[in-house]
């Protein structure tokens, strides 16, 4: 069992085993003969691996984390960021589980319970990369457009905000707001906040507390019945968003001091 848990944790980690290897300083060929259930791994290996994977010795040599079910895996790693709960087939195969827009304001209080994990709604989409944690968030109202109500945004699990890349789309869950589907750009280093614009313009920029934030989920893909309006207004570039974000910055600094 502890093999086959060496083994489900360094794929949801994306680790080949030779980059597990050179984590731990040991052979490449040791962690396959661990695997294999050839060999057991001594003490102060077990030590390391529970520190690479951030989970507790007892976790992984007593849960058989290949169980239908429920798996609880710390993939905190130098944030804040939450302990997240999987839900995994029988074959031991991680599937995105969805988050309806009727369940969400439920998911800011079941998102630690596995039983409340356990019993979302759960598919398999093909084409995602491999290696990733992956959840699908049902969006409301127009706050970024041309993405409408009831479209589905299946989001990719980030353990670090440090991982967050400035101008990209990600669905946050935080304390006040719930679930929420924003462009995030990150100042976390330099204010310990993250500072969320939506695409449609109508709707003003804000800034967050990372404190506040529990998960991130980096968007993927989007599921929707509804087609984009190509008669929609295009879009401000990359670049010009940034230093529209840039110059409110400076502004709110301003108005504090």
């Amino acid at each position: 069992m502890i093999g086959n848990n060496i083994k489900i944790l360094r794929k949801q980690a994306g680790l080949t085993q030779g980059a597990l290897a050179e984590k731990m300083g040991i052979k490449r060929s040791l962690i396959g003969a661990y695997e294999e259930g050839r060999a057991e791994p001594r003490i102060n290996n077990l030590i390391k691996l529970a520190e690479v994977f951030n989970i507790p010795i007892d976790s992984l040599v007593q849960q058989d984390l290949a169980a239908p079910g429920q798996q609880e895996v710390n993939r905190a790693t130098g944030s804040q960021l939450r302990v997240l709960s999987v839900t995994v087939s029988g074959e031991g195969e991680e599937q995105v589980q969805w988050v309806p827009q009727k369940a969400a304001a439920g998911y800011l209080n079941g998102y630690a319970d596995p039983e409340y994990i356990q019993e979302l709604p759960r598919f398999r989409l093909p084409n995602l990369p491999r290696g990733g944690t992956y959840r699908a968030f049902e969006i409301s109202g127009d706050s970024m457009l041309p993405l409408q109500t009831g479209t589905i945004v299946v989001g990719k699990y980030v353990d670090d905000w440090r991982d967050i890349r400035s101008g990209n789309t990600y669905i946050l869950l935080t304390d006040k707001e719930g679930v929420v589907y924003k462009r995030v750009f990150n100042y976390v280093e330099e204010s310990q906040k993250l500072f969320l614009v939506s695409d449609n313009r109508s709707y003003a920029p804000y800034e967050i507390p990372i404190n506040e934030v529990h998960e991130v989920w980096s968007a993927q893909a989007f599921i929707s019945v509804t087609f984009p309006d190509p008669a929609t207004d295009p879009q401000l570039s990359l670049e010009q968003l940034t230093g529209m974000v840039l110059q409110l910055q400076q502004e709110v600094t301003k108005l504090k001091k």
